[in-house]
């Protein structure tokens, strides 16, 4: 095990005392207190994803959730500092948390699957290398191409864009008063407003590229095929066309 400053060492030791504790109660109380100490750094990742139309304290009991797993399943022999460890398991609850309410853009369902699978894999990598692990090693781990890991990490950034509900109305939109919203009457219209983004930000390849990807469900293999190029090059323009798009919404 590498040599960790005394404070790590302290940790380590907790974690230790947890794993071996039998008294249910005593247990519970040394689990608490692991999370409470920890509540600093749940506190400051759920700030990275303020001003995304959630509430903070949703985001909180999110991060918290995160935080909880974190405790239960850290390993304290394998060498790993907890907040190497904790740190991207907070990140992926939050990431989750926001695919599962809605994609800004629909990604195919085997898409969203490898990406939490890519997740989880990322997670028991790093606790185990004591670091966090390359595109490469987790392909390797889920036996699966580092281009569909790379692919499936990219639609997980989904979320990012800006619904058109999180807009909000501009002042002529507004109405005399609150009302019922239909909600296909919401999703027709944020599929308007989507288009009106593509056309304004992006070329003509970008859009039919995107209109495959996102909502005809191709993979990336197959639109490389359709315009003769290599998939990492659909990979890299699906990645600038989504960049456009979001500056585009966020401005």
């Amino acid at each position: 095990m590498p040599s960790q400053p005394p404070a790590a060492d302290a940790l380590i030791e907790a974690f230790r005392t947890l794993r071996a504790c039998t008294d249910p109660q005593q247990r519970e109380q040394l689990r608490d207190q692991l999370i409470e100490q920890h509540l600093p750094l749940v506190r400051a990742l759920a700030r990275r994803f303020e001003g995304r139309g959630e509430p903070f304290d949703d985001l909180l009991s999110t991060a918290t959730l995160g935080l909880i797993k974190a405790v239960d399943r850290f390993d304290p022999e394998m060498g790993t500092r907890f907040t190497t460890f904790a740190t991207p398991t907070i990140l992926g609850e939050l990431r989750r948390y926001f695919r599962d309410k809605s994609w800004a853009l629909k990604v195919p369902r085997r898409m969203q699957e490898l990406n939490r699978a890519v997740s989880t894999t990322r997670e028991q990598l790093t606790q185990r290398l004591g670091r966090v692990p390359t595109y490469a090693e987790i392909a390797e781990e889920l036996n699966q191409s580092e281009e569909a890991v790379i692919e499936a990490v990219e639609s997980g950034q989904g979320y990012d864009l800006l619904s058109f509900e999180q807009l909000g109305p501009s002042d002529d939109e507004a109405g005399d008063g609150p009302g019922a919203i239909d909600p296909s009457l919401s999703s027709t219209l944020g599929r308007v407003h989507l288009q009106q983004a593509m056309d304004a930000v992006l070329d003509e390849r970008e859009q039919r590229i995107l209109k495959w990807y996102y909502f005809d469900e191709d993979s990336q293999t197959e639109i490389a095929e359709r315009e003769e190029v290599s998939q990492m090059h659909i990979s890299r323009l699906i990645g600038r066309a989504r960049a456009k798009l979001r500056r585009y919404l966020q401005s």
